[in-house]
C-alpha cells in the first residue's frame, strides 16, 4: 500500500464548518477531537481567496498551490481552542477580512487527539470551509 492510500485510510479530524464571527476572527469546527499541538499550530492552515493578490487574512490566491511558504504565519494570526471539546478553535488575525471576498480555509496535518503522523488535508467534500468576508 502506497503513502497516499495509507493517508486516505488514516483517521483524522475533518472540518465541519468555518464561520466568521468578527471582522478579524473565524471559528473552525472539526468533526472529531483534534490533537491540540497540531490543531493550534497556525502554520498548519491556509486561507485561499478570490482576490488576484491576497493581502488581508488570505495567504494564497485561487490559482496558487499550498506550500510551506504560503501558510498563515504567526506574525499574521494565532489559533486557540474555544472550549475543552478539542473540536472548536478560533483563529484571530492581525488584520480584518475584506467585505465581500470569498475565502476558503484549508487546514492540513491536524491529527486526531492522541495521534500523530497525518500528512494530508483536513477538509472533505461535505466541509463547509468557505465563507464571505463580512
Amino acid at each position: 500500500m502506497g503513502g497516499r492510500e495509507r493517508e486516505a485510510m488514516m483517521s483524522h479530524p475533518v472540518v465541519v464548518e468555518v464561520r466568521q464571527v468578527a471582522s478579524n476572527q473565524i471559528v473552525v469546527t472539526y468533526d472529531q477531537p483534534a490533537d491540540l499541538a497540531s490543531a493550534t499550530n497556525i502554520s498548519n492552515y491556509w486561507i485561499r481567496s478570490n482576490m488576484s493578490s491576497p493581502s488581508d487574512i488570505a495567504s494564497l490566491g485561487m490559482g496558487e498551490a499550498i506550500s510551506k511558504e504560503n501558510t498563515i504565519r504567526a506574525d499574521r494570526g494565532m489559533i486557540a481552542p474555544i472550549n475543552n471539546s478539542k473540536t472548536r478553535f478560533v483563529i484571530t488575525f492581525n488584520v480584518n477580512a475584506t467585505m465581500g471576498v470569498l475565502y476558503i480555509l484549508l487546514p492540513c496535518f491536524v491529527n486526531l487527539e492522541g495521534r500523530s503522523g497525518f500528512t494530508g488535508g483536513n477538509w472533505g467534500p461535505l466541509s463547509r470551509n468557505m465563507f464571505i468576508g463580512l
